[in-house]
């Protein structure tokens, strides 16, 4: 195996997203899928692979991605930062445009967890003065 292979990884709420970059024609697979096909909805197809636009790269490499957990949103932002990471790898020079559009950045807001002697996380039982 001659071509060099980058590998990284993106996370965002319960989704996780393996990403393997090579040099390539374009060709892109999510889960053995096109993105269009798993993505169902264009919005996630489009913040999935916008760190490819930001950079013009999107016919110069291959790449083959796993995800798994969560939802499709959550695959299509762990997709999304899995991709910036790995350009980075490919080309460091391409670091500041993609932390300038916020591809470089693991949002960090996630579910809070449900609390006891409430029904939800925030929720709570109604209150009756008498």
């Amino acid at each position: 195996m001659s071509e060099e292979t980058f590998v990284s990884v993106g996370r965002r709420k319960k989704a996780i997203a393996r990403v393997r970059l090579t040099r390539g024609s374009g060709k892109l697979l999510v889960n053995g899928k096109e993105p269009e096909h798993y993505f169902k909805a264009e919005e996630f197809t489009r913040a999935a692979l916008s760190p490819l636009g930001t950079v013009g790269m999107r016919e110069q490499v291959d790449i083959t991605i796993k995800a798994q957990g969560g939802g499709l949103n959550g695959q299509a932002g762990a997709t999304r930062l899995g991709i910036a990471r790995a350009l980075e790898k490919l080309n460091s020079e391409l670091r500041p445009e993609l932390k300038k559009e916020g591809h470089m950045k693991r949002d960090p807001r996630s579910r809070e967890r449900k609390k006891s002697g409430q029904p939800g996380a925030r929720k709570n039982f109604q209150f009756s003065k008498r």
